[in-house]
C-alpha cells in the first residue's frame, strides 16, 4: 500500500515512469522530500532521477545527498542540467567529482573569455584528457545557460570560444605526435557558426587549414607535415572512445571541397579564390576568423580573402549562385523532415541567416558597419543603418533566438547533432518544459514554434523586399528608408538588370491612397521574391504593372491577388518566365481570372472549342466581327494552354494536342464564318468545302507560333456550275486566310497552303476530282510522304471522308514503297540536309535539321510507315509517337532504338516550344546566349542554373537518336 501510494504521489508530481522512480529513490534512500520536489520540477524528472542514481552509485550516495542538501544553489544547477541532458548525466556518472564544479562560489556566473578557455584547455596532453576537459567546460556553459546566468547570445559565443580553444589544444597534441611538425607553420581558420561566435551545442566545426614552411624548411615537406597535423586534429576531435566524442571538424568549405588538398599555402588559396571560387564560398568566408595555430599566418590569409568577400555582390554570377544556393538548401531536406526542420525548412534558421547574409553582401560593400560575422550583431547593424525596419528587426531577432534555443535544447538531450523537432510526446514534453512551458508543454511549445516559423517566413520576405517599396513611396517606414542607391543595389542582387526601371514600376504600383495601391503594397514583397526566382524579373515586373493598370480597380482582380496566394504566385511565375504568355495577358488581362483554379488550367476539348467559336461567330453574321469573335476565343485559349505549360501541367504531346485542337476549332469556325460572308455577297456557294490539316497540325503536334499548314478541297453540288463553284470556294479560302492572318489585338494565325499540289504555282483550292486526277498522273513520292500527315477533319464531313479514302492508298501503298522510292526519299532527305541548313548553323544544335533533330526522327518514322503501314495497322496514323511505338511493337525497331528516337523528338520539341514561350519568337537552333539558355532551362525544369546540363542532355539525346537514324533510315 505504501509503495502504491508512493507511485501515485510521484505520478502526480510529474514523473512519467513512477514505478521506476520509486526504484531509483530506493537506491538513493533516504531522499528528503524537498529534493524529490526539486527533481519533479525539472524538464524531465525521470531522466534527472536516473542520472542522480548513477552519480550516487559512482560517487557515494551519502556524499551526493549531502551536497544536494547543504548547497541549494548546486542542487538547482545540477538538477536542471540532469533534467535536460541525459548525455551530461552520463558524463557526471563517469566523473562524479565534477558535480562540485556547480557549487555556489565554484561555477563562474559570467561566461569565460576565449583566453581563459585556451589556458584551461591547454593542460590536456592526451586525446581522452582533451575530451574530459572539453566536456567539463561544456558542463559549465550548459549550467550557466539553463540556470539563466547567461543569455543565448553569450552561451553561443562561449561555445565558439571553447571550440577554438579545443582546436588549439588538439593542435598541440598533434604536434607532439607528428614527425616533422616543426617544418610547418599551420593556421586553423574558423568558419561557419564557430567563426561567427554563434556555435550550437553540437555542430560540425567548419575550418580551413592554411600552411607555410617554417623558416629554412622545404615547402613540400612542410605541406606534408601540415596535412598530417590537420588530419590528426580532425581525428582527435571526432574519434569516439569511452569518454565520448567532441565534434566533427569539417574542412569541406576549403577550395575544391573534399576533392582539394586538406592544406594550402596563402598563395594557393589566393589563386583559387581569384579564378575559381563561387559566390557561396565567399558567403562562407564572411565568418572567417582565427581559431588556432599561427596567428600571423591567419592574418595574411584574411588579408587576402576579406576584400574578395565584399566584392562578391558585383560578380556576374552573383544572382545565379545565390539562387542555386537557396535551391540546394531546400533540396537537401529529406522529405520526411521537411515540416519539422528547424534549420533548413521554410521559416527556419537558414531563412534568417540567408536574408541577413544576403543584405550584408549587397550593402556591406560600401558600408563597413555591416560586416559582422555574427547573425544577430549583423542584424542590429542592418537596423541601425536603415536597411531593416526596427520593428521587423526586433521580431526577427526574437524568432531567431527562440528557434536557436529550441535547437539547443533538442541537441542537449543526447549531445547529438540534429535540427529536427521530434514527434515523440515525451521528447516534446521535455523540450516544452525546458523552454518554460509548464502548462500543457507539448501543445504550447508546438503552437509557439509554428507561430515563430510563420513569423520568420513573413519577415524573410519583408526584410529584403518591403524596403524597396518604402524607398519609392510615401509609406510608414518604421524608422526605415533605403536610399535610391541602396534600393538599386538590392534590386541588382535580386537579378534585375534595370533597377532604376524596376523602382519606377514599384512606385507606379504602390503610390497613392487607393484600394488598389494598398493591396499592391501588401502584395509586392512576395511578388518581388517570386519575380526574382524566375528568368527575367524585369519583364515580370513590367508585365505585372501593365496588367494591373489595365484591370485597374477590378474587384475580382484585386481579390484574387490579395486572397488567392496560389493565383498571385502563378501570375508572378508566368510573367517573369514567359514573354509569350505575358504578351497574351497584356492583350487580354481578363484571363488572369483563370489562375488559382486547377480546373481552369486544363485545355478545352476540340468539340467544346468548336461549339463555342461557332456560336461566337454566328452572333455576327458575316463580316469582320465574326472573325474577331473567333480570334478572341483563340487568344483566351492560347493563354490557357501557355499558362498550363509554363506551370508544368502539360507534357509535350499534351501541349501539341491542345494547340492542334485549338487551331482545328479555329479553322472550323472561321470556315463557317467565311462561307456565310461569301454567301452574303454571292448567294449560295454551290459547293461543299473541307480543309485538310497538314504537317505538324495534321500530326496533332502543333507548336507555339506554328502556321496552320492546310489544303483546301471542294466538291461542287450536283447541277452547279463548276467554274462558279471553283471561284466561290477560292473566295472562301482567301477570306478565311486574310481574316485569320490580319494584324490585330488578338494573335494572328497564318494559314499556309504551300503543301498543296504544285505548291504556290497551283490553285489555292482544288476540287476533289482535280485532286484525284493530279495524284493519279503527277504525284511524286515526296507528296505521298507529305500526305502521311494529312488529316481531313474540318468542313463537310462526307467530303472529308471521301478525301481520306482518296489519299490512303497513296500514303499507305499496298505492298509498301519500292526500292526506287526508298532511294528517292533518301536522296531528297540528303538534299534537304545539305541545302536547307542555314549558313553558320551547327548541325549538332539545329532543332529541325540537325543531327538527331526533328527531321531525322520524323523522316525515319515516315519511311517505316510508307514501307509497312499496309501490313501494320498501328502505323496508319498522322502522329509521330504512336507510329514510332507501333513500329517498335511490330518488331520493325528495337525497343531501345525507339526509345532513343522518342527521347530526341520530345527533347527537341520541348526546346522549340520553350524558346517561343520564353521570347515570343522561334529559334532555328539551340539558343546560345546564357540568359536565354537559363530561361529555357528554367521552363524545362532544369532550374535557372541548369543551362549547361540542359545542353549536355540535348547533345547526348540527339547523338543517340542520330545513331539510330543512320542505321534505320540510311541503312548504314
Amino acid at each position: 500500500m505504501v509503495t502504491q501510494a508512493r507511485v501515485e504521489s510521484l505520478a502526480r508530481k510529474g514523473f512519467r515512469s513512477p514505478d521506476e522512480a520509486v526504484a531509483r529513490l530506493a537506491e538513493l534512500a533516504p531522499v528528503p522530500e524537498p529534493i524529490v520536489d526539486a527533481v519533479a520540477a525539472v524538464a524531465d524528472p525521470d531522466c534527472a532521477l536516473a542520472s542522480l542514481a548513477r552519480i550516487g552509485e559512482a560517487w557515494g550516495r551519502d556524499r551526493l545527498l549531502d551536497a544536494l542538501e547543504s548547497d541549494p544553489v548546486l542542487r538547482q544547477r545540477l538538477l536542471v542540467v540532469l533534467g535536460t541532458s541525459a548525455a551530461l548525466g552520463d558524463f557526471l556518472a563517469r566523473h562524479p567529482e565534477l558535480v562540485t564544479d556547480l557549487a555556489d562560489g565554484q561555477l563562474l556566473t559570467e561566461p569565460m573569455t576565449e583566453d581563459e578557455h585556451r589556458r584551461q584547455m591547454a593542460g590536456a596532453t592526451t586525446a581522452d584528457e582533451l575530451r574530459v576537459a572539453y566536456h567539463r567546460k561544456l558542463l559549465h556553459v550548459v549550467a550557466r545557460d539553463l540556470n539563466g546566468l547567461t543569455t543565448f547570445v553569450q552561451s553561443s559565443a562561449e561555445l565558439s570560444d571553447l571550440a577554438v580553444a579545443t582546436l588549439g589544444a588538439a593542435l598541440e597534441i598533434a604536434r607532439a605526435e607528428v614527425t616533422g611538425a616543426d617544418d610547418c607553420r599551420l593556421a586553423i581558420v574558423a568558419l561557419g557558426k564557430t567563426g561567427g561566435h554563434e556555435l550550437n551545442y553540437v555542430s560540425d566545426v567548419d575550418v580551413i587549414f592554411v600552411a607555410e614552411p617554417a623558416e629554412g624548411a622545404d615547402q613540400s615537406a612542410a605541406l606534408t607535415a601540415g596535412t598530417k597535423l590537420a588530419a590528426t586534429v580532425m581525428r582527435l576531435c571526432s574519434d569516439l572512445t569511452a569518454e565520448g566524442t567532441i565534434w566533427e571538424v569539417d574542412a569541406e568549405l576549403r577550395p575544391e571541397g573534399s576533392q582539394g588538398p586538406l592544406v594550402r599555402t596563402v598563395a594557393s588559396h589566393a589563386a583559387y579564390y581569384d579564378r575559381w571560387a563561387t559566390t557561396w564560398e565567399f558567403q562562407a568566408l564572411m565568418k572567417a576568423r582565427y581559431a588556432a595555430g599561427d596567428a600571423e599566418l591567419t592574418r595574411q590569409y584574411l588579408d587576402v580573402v576579406r576584400p574578395l568577400v565584399w566584392r562578391a555582390s558585383t560578380r556576374p554570377n552573383f544572382v545565379a549562385d545565390t539562387r542555386a544556393m537557396r535551391r540546394r538548401v531546400v533540396e537537401h531536406i529529406p522529405a520526411a523532415h521537411r515540416d519539422r526542420q528547424l534549420k533548413l525548412g521554410a521559416g527556419g534558421l537558414r531563412d534568417v541567416e540567408f536574408a541577413v547574409q544576403l543584405l550584408q553582401l549587397v550593402h556591406g560593400r560600401l558600408d563597413e558597419s555591416l560586416r559582422s560575422p555574427t547573425t544577430l550583431t549583423a542584424l542590429q547593424a542592418l537596423i541601425d543603418g536603415g536597411y531593416v525596419g526596427r520593428r521587423d528587426g526586433a521580431a526577427m531577432e526574437e524568432a531567431y533566438e527562440f528557434l536557436r534555443t529550441l535547437e539547443h535544447r533538442i541537441q542537449l538531450h543526447r549531445l547529438q547533432r540534429t535540427h529536427v523537432v521530434p514527434e515523440d510526446e515525451d521528447d516534446l514534453r521535455r523540450l516544452g518544459r525546458s523552454m518554460g512551458f509548464r502548462q500543457d508543454p507539448v501543445a504550447n511549445l508546438t503552437r509557439e514554434w509554428q507561430a515563430q516559423r510563420r513569423q520568420v517566413r513573413r519577415l524573410h520576405e519583408k526584410l529584403f523586399y518591403r524596403p524597396l517599396l518604402e524607398a519609392v513611396a510615401a509609406l510608414p517606414t518604421d524608422s526605415l528608408r533605403l536610399t535610391t542607391e541602396a534600393a538599386r543595389e538590392r534590386l541588382e542582387a535580386l537579378g534585375f538588370v534595370d533597377p532604376a526601371g524596376a523602382l519606377g514600376h514599384i512606385q507606379a504600383l504602390t503610390t497613392g491612397v487607393s484600394r488598389r495601391s494598398a493591396i499592391q503594397r501588401s502584395l509586392l514583397p512576395a511578388m518581388l521574391e517570386w519575380f526574382a526566382e524566375s528568368p527575367d524579373p524585369d519583364r515580370g515586373l513590367l508585365t505585372f504593372r501593365r496588367v494591373s493598370e489595365q484591370l485597374g480597380e477590378s474587384h475580382w482582380y484585386l481579390r484574387k491577388l490579395r486572397d488567392e496566394g496560389t493565383g498571385a504566385e502563378q501570375l508572378a511565375r508566368l510573367v517573369s518566365s514567359s514573354s509569350y504568355v505575358g504578351d497574351l495577358l497584356v492583350r487580354g488581362p481578363d484571363t488572369v481570372a483563370l489562375l488559382g483554379d486547377d480546373h481552369e488550367l486544363v485545355p478545352r476539348s476540340r468539340e467544346r472549342l468548336t461549339h463555342e467559336m461557332v456560336l461566337a461567330a454566328a452572333r455576327h453574321r458575316g463580316g469582320d466581327a465574326a472573325f474577331k469573335a473567333v480570334r478572341r476565343v483563340r487568344r483566351r485559349e492560347l493563354t490557357r494552354i501557355g499558362m498550363a505549360d509554363v506551370l508544368g501541367r502539360l507534357d509535350i504531346t499534351e501541349a501539341g494536342e491542345a494547340l492542334s485542337d485549338l487551331t482545328t476549332a479555329t479553322l472550323e469556325a472561321a470556315l463557317q464564318a467565311a462561307i456565310a460572308s461569301v454567301e452574303d455577297e454571292r448567294g449560295e456557294l454551290g459547293t461543299r468545302m473541307a480543309i485538310v490539316l497538314m504537317g505538324r497540325l495534321g500530326g496533332h503536334e502543333s507548336a507555339y507560333g506554328s502556321d496552320a499548314d492546310v489544303m483546301f478541297v471542294h466538291e461542287p453540288l450536283e447541277g452547279a456550275d463548276a467554274q462558279q463553284a471553283q471561284s466561290a470556294a477560292t473566295a472562301v479560302a482567301q477570306r478565311l486566310r486574310a481574316a485569320l492572318g490580319a494584324a490585330g489585338v488578338d494573335p494572328a494565325l497564318e494559314v499556309d497552303a504551300d503543301l498543296r499540289p504544285e505548291g504556290r504555282n497551283g490553285p489555292l483550292v482544288r476540287s476533289l476530282s482535280a485532286f484525284a486526277t493530279y495524284y493519279e498522273k503527277w504525284s511524286a513520292v515526296w507528296e505521298a510522304q507529305a500526305l502521311l500527315r494529312a488529316d481531313p477533319v474540318v468542313g463537310d464531313e462526307a467530303l472529308c471522308e471521301r478525301f481520306r479514302a482518296l489519299i490512303d492508298p497513296l500514303r499507305w501503298p499496298e505492298g509498301g514503297t519500292t526500292e526506287a522510292e526508298v532511294r528517292e526519299i533518301r536522296r531528297i532527305k540528303a538534299r534537304v540536309d545539305a541545302e536547307r541548313l542555314p549558313r553558320g548553323a551547327s548541325p549538332n544544335t539545329h532543332l529541325k535539321l540537325g543531327r538527331g533533330g526533328l527531321a531525322d526522327v520524323e523522316w525515319t518514322v515516315q519511311l517505316l510507315q510508307m514501307q509497312h503501314a499496309h501490313e501494320v495497322e498501328g502505323l496508319r496514323t498522322t502522329r509521330t509517337i504512336p507510329a514510332l511505338r507501333a513500329a517498335a511493337g511490330a518488331g520493325l525497331l528495337d525497343e531501345a532504338d525507339a526509345e532513343s528516337l522518342e527521347a530526341a523528338w520530345r527533347m527537341v520539341s520541348r526546346v522549340r516550344n520553350a524558346v517561343v514561350l520564353l521570347r515570343s519568337r522561334p529559334a532555328e537552333s539551340m539558343v546560345e546566349q546564357s540568359a536565354e539558355r537559363a530561361g529555357v532551362a528554367h521552363l524545362l525544369g532544369y532550374g535557372l542554373d541548369g543551362g549547361e546540363v540542359m545542353v549536355d542532355d540535348y547533345l547526348r539525346t540527339t547523338r543517340q537518336a542520330r545513331q539510330v537514324v543512320e542505321r534505320v533510315f540510311w541503312g548504314d
